[in-house]
C-alpha cells in the first residue's frame, strides 16, 4: 500500500517563507512600544529611588526589547519575534559601546574648545603660573610629535620585519615559537614597567640623561608587540595562491614579499600601526620616568628634559586652579585631534601606495 504525498510545485514559496511574509506589525506598533517603554522608565525615575539617567535609559531599552518581542510574537509569530529580539540586542549593545565614547568626546570637546586657540598652540608654559590664564601646549606638542616619530621609526620597521619572518620564513620552528612567546609577554606588559626598564637600563646603568629619546625607547617597547601581532595577522590573510603564482614566474621570495604580499596586506598593516601609535600617544607613566617634563620649548629630543601632551595634561589636571584645569581639557582635545589627523594621513598614504 502506497501513500501519495502532495509535493509543492517548483518555485512555490515554503511554509516558513509564507509565515515570515504573513502578518506584520503595523507601522505605529514599534513607535508605540518605544513611547510606552520611555513612559514607564520615566515613571520609575520619578517615583522610585532610581535617579541615574543612564540607568533610566537602560531600563527603557530593556522594556522596549521585551515589549516589541511580545507584540511581534502575538502578531507575527515566534520566529519573527526572535529575529526582532536578536536585532534589538545587537543594536542595544552597539549603543552601549558608543555611549562612553560619545560621552568622552562630547565632554572633552565642550570643555576644551573654549581654551583651544592659536595662543594655546603657539605658546609654552615658560613663566606661567597655575593661576595665570595664558600659556599653552606648544612645547608639549613638539615633544609628543618627536617622541612618537622616533618610536615609530624604530618600532614599525622592526615589528614588520619580525612579522614577515614569523609568517614567511619561520613557520613552526623553535625560534618562531620563542619569538611569539615573547611578543605575547610584551603585549600584556604594563606601561610603567617599560618606563622602569628604560630608566634602570638606559639612565641608571648606561648613565644617560632623561631626554625625549629615552621616552621614545619606552614607547618602542609598547609599540612593537602591537605592530608585530597586527602585521602577522594581516600577512596570514594574504592568499597563498598569490605567493605561488609569483614563485611560478621565477620571482625570488624576498621580491614576492615586497611586491605582492606586503602591498596586499598594506591597509591592515597601516591600521595596526595606527593602533600602536594611538596606544602610546596617551601614555603618561613611562614618560614621567624618562623625559621628566619641561615648561620651556626643547626641540632637541636627544639633549635635555622634554615635555609631552600626556604629561602636560597630567600636570595641569593635578592643579586646583580653574585656568590650569582649562588648559588640561584643551590639551586633551589637542591630543585627540592629533591622533585623528595622524590616522587620516596614514589612510591617505596607504591608499596612494596601494594605487
Amino acid at each position: 500500500m502506497t501513500t501519495a504525498t502532495a509535493e509543492a510545485p517548483a518555485g512555490a514559496p515554503s511554509d516558513d517563507h509564507l509565515h515570515l511574509k504573513g502578518n506584520q506589525l503595523p507601522a505605529y506598533a514599534l513607535p508605540a512600544v518605544a513611547a510606552g517603554a520611555v513612559a514607564v522608565a520615566l515613571v520609575l525615575y520619578f517615583a522610585t529611588s532610581i535617579q541615574g539617567k543612564i540607568q533610566t535609559g537602560l531600563i527603557a531599552i530593556l522594556l522596549y526589547g521585551i515589549g516589541q518581542t511580545i507584540a511581534s510574537s502575538l502578531v507575527e509569530g515566534g520566529r519573527r519575534a526572535v529575529d526582532r529580539f536578536v536585532r534589538t540586542i545587537i543594536f542595544g549593545t552597539l549603543l552601549l559601546a558608543l555611549i562612553p565614547l560619545v560621552a568622552v568626546l562630547v565632554q572633552v570637546l565642550v570643555k576644551g574648545a573654549s581654551r583651544l586657540d592659536g595662543d594655546f598652540l603657539t605658546h609654552s608654559m615658560a613663566g606661567i603660573s597655575a593661576r595665570d590664564a595664558g600659556g599653552g601646549a606648544y612645547a608639549a606638542l613638539i615633544g609628543t610629535l618627536e617622541q612618537i616619530g622616533l618610536a615609530s621609526l624604530i618600532s614599525i620597521p622592526f615589528g614588520v620585519l619580525v612579522a614577515v619572518y614569523l609568517v614567511e620564513y619561520g613557520r613552526r620552528n623553535r625560534l618562531s615559537r620563542t619569538i611569539s612567546f615573547f611578543v605575547d609577554v610584551l603585549t600584556g606588559l604594563p606601561s610603567i614597567v617599560a618606563g622602569l626598564f628604560i630608566f634602570a637600563f638606559w639612565i641608571l646603568l648606561l648613565h644617560q640623561h632623561q631626554t625625549g629619546f629615552a621616552g621614545s625607547l619606552a614607547l618602542v617597547i609598547l609599540m612593537i608587540p602591537t605592530v608585530v601581532r597586527s602585521t602577522e595577522e594581516m600577512l596570514k590573510l594574504v592568499p597563498n595562491e598569490l605567493r605561488e603564482a609569483s614563485f611560478a614566474l621565477g620571482i625570488e621570495r624576498w621580491r614576492t614579499i615586497m611586491k605582492v604580499v606586503i602591498p596586499t596586506a598594506l591597509p591592515g598593516i597601516v591600521t595596526g600601526v595606527m593602533l600602536a601609535i594611538s596606544r602610546v600617544a596617551g601614555e603618561t607613566a613611562p614618560l614621567l620616568l624618562t623625559i621628566f617634563g619641561n615648561d620651556y620649548i626643547n626641540s632637541n629630543p636627544f639633549v635635555g628634559h622634554q615635555s609631552s601632551l600626556p604629561i602636560f595634561i597630567f600636570t595641569e589636571a593635578t592643579k586646583p586652579q580653574a585656568s590650569a584645569i582649562a588648559r588640561a581639557w584643551a590639551g586633551a582635545l589637542t591630543l585627540i585631534i592629533l591622533i585623528m589627523l595622524l590616522n587620516l594621513i596614514a589612510r591617505l598614504v596607504s591608499r596612494r601606495a596601494k594605487v
